[in-house]
């Protein structure tokens, strides 16, 4: 019975109903008010499926969510299909899946489920589902490999995989290693946050991030429907990104928000936007990546619409964005939301002047801002390195300006930020170093006028290969890169060198390599 009583919708909480009043109540006006007073508190107990999405459903049931739009509105542009969900539909979909996990598959409250999943009604589903029933899910692109998938799964300890029949070899690959992994769902044929997205129950909120991101969680799950708007989701089967089609779609369908990464913004741009008429688009956000103001000033002069920057991390959600009311400053990521407290500190956590640059870092203490991470999964050495005296550093540099403007400057590790993806050195050169002309290897980030930075590797050669065709070598070991790991990873950009810059202790210096790279004349 009390496994029964978890998945039904149950009254909403006094406090979860008073931050719905609060979300509903929002002036923009008050930006910078709140962001000095503003004191984010969690209920004791919340779920968001029953105290957000059922209520939701509730308000649709006696009429006093009064709008035609859709909760989910979702686009399969290979089939030609749509399917358009009521919140209604979605609170009864996520409770017999909920059921399903449960008793089909033998999941218990705080087990964890890996979906990797493409962009089709199932992926919000199963992640509606799990929160439900207190499941924990880890969401992964489609582009991993055998070996991404080797680590998820020892990492998370997870009972249950479930992804697509194309996706199963590589499942299967690895499977057999997990001892903690039971079951296996192969998903076949398809099913027919106020400050900074400013979303209303009228509002058709379509994001363009990859369901292996934090950022479609954010931002196509728990954003709009907090606020009771349309999820708009386009599906096709191609991976390939087609900046002319997205331009098409907003002209196509009457979408009000769009949530952009900047890499994809940039191959916009290069359109003629004027050529394109958006039938009710007023509202563009930019995030994953800090944005050019150059691309700024052409989405303007093509679409006359501003793009509005966020900055955060899958630790923390947004921490800093620039609101309409709020001036522009070119290079700036905007203020600190309101609930976060967000400073440039030294490294013993101790705040530096305006104007000079540091680690960015968010007040954690005396009080734990609400949103940010509980810590990283079985890893308390990285979690607590992550604190400095009274703050939390999110790994960047920058600054802030006399007027609480933050800059971003750079990230303050090795870690590459290529159109949104988050690349580690270490795994790009253990695959290189599987193959036999790879003696040494050292992968930094590199400028890219497109994707901000991709990946470079510098690469001594083993003796057999010395005097390889570099051309056709490199095509070699980026397509081997492929094949070893998800796509993204490999190196775009290949340098052939005698030897590495190494410390006394014979570690490889990465910081005299990427920074040769990022301020060559």
């Amino acid at each position: 019975m009390k496994q029964q009583l978890l998945y039904r919708t149950s009254p909403q909480s006094n406090s979860a109903r008073e931050i719905q009043l609060a979300l509903s109540g929002y002036n923009i006006s008050d930006y910078e008010q709140e962001r000095k007073n503003v004191i984010l508190q969690a209920p004791e107990y919340f779920n968001f499926a029953r105290d957000f999405l059922d209520q939701w459903a509730h308000a649709e049931q006696v009429g006093s969510r009064q709008t035609s739009t859709p909760a989910f509105w979702w686009v399969d542009e290979d089939s030609k299909r749509e399917l358009k969900l009521s919140f209604q539909d979605l609170s009864k979909i996520s409770q017999r899946v909920a059921n399903a996990l449960v008793f089909g598959c033998g999941l218990t409250r705080q087990d964890v489920v890996i979906i990797i999943l493409p962009k089709i009604p199932e992926w919000w589903f199963l992640h509606l589902a799990c929160i439900r029933a207190d499941i924990t899910s880890s969401s992964g692109t489609m582009l991993l490999r055998s070996t991404d998938i080797k680590h998820r799964l020892k990492l998370s300890k997870a009972k249950c995989i479930i992804t697509t029949p194309d996706m199963v070899p590589h499942v299967d690959q690895v499977a057999h290693e997990s001892e903690h992994l039971q079951t296996k769902v192969v998903v076949g044929s398809v099913a027919e946050t106020r400050y900074m997205l400013q979303l209303k129950p009228e509002s058709i909120f379509w994001n363009l991030s990859d369901t292996g991101w934090a950022k479609t969680a954010y931002s196509s799950l728990f954003s709009p429907w907090i606020n009771g708007s349309c999820v708009f989701i386009s599906h096709t089967s191609s991976s390939k990104f087609d900046p002319s089609h997205v331009l098409t779609l907003l002209s196509k369908y009457p979408i009000t928000h769009l949530c952009s990464s900047p890499t994809a913004l940039r191959f916009m741009v290069q359109q003629s936007l004027e050529s394109y008429k958006f039938q009710s688009l007023y509202y563009t956000l930019a995030a994953g990546e800090p944005l050019n103001p150059e691309v700024v000033e052409m989405w303007m002069k093509g679409t006359g619409l501003d793009i509005y920057e966020g900055y955060g991390q899958t630790e923390t959600t947004v921490v800093c964005n620039r609101p309409p009311n709020l001036a522009y400053k070119p290079g700036s990521t905007g203020k600190s939301t309101p609930g976060f407290d967000v400073q440039i500190v030294d490294e013993e956590g101790k705040i530096v002047d305006r104007g000079t640059e540091g680690n960015i870092g968010i007040r954690c203490k005396p009080t734990r801002p609400v949103g940010l991470f509980a810590g990283y999964l079985n890893n308390p050495q990285k979690t607590a390195a992550s604190f400095q005296g009274d703050y939390y550093l999110l790994g960047d540099r920058g600054y802030m300006d006399e007027d609480d403007y933050v800059y971003f400057v750079g990230r303050a590790d090795d870690i590459i930020l290529s159109s949104g993806y988050r690349i580690g050195p270490f795994e790009v050169e253990s695959a290189l170093l599987e193959h036999p002309a790879v003696a040494e290897s050292a992968v930094v980030s590199s400028p890219d006028e497109v994707r901000g930075e991709v990946v470079k590797a510098f690469i001594t050669l083993s003796a057999e290969y010395a005097g390889s065709d570099k051309n056709k070598l490199t095509e070699e070991l980026q397509e081997f890169v492929k094949r070893s790991s998800a796509p993204y990873k490999y190196p775009r950009k290949i340098e052939y060198v005698k030897e590495l810059p190494k410390t006394i202790s014979g570690k490889i210096r990465r910081v005299e390599l990427r920074n040769k790279e990022w301020h060559k004349d």
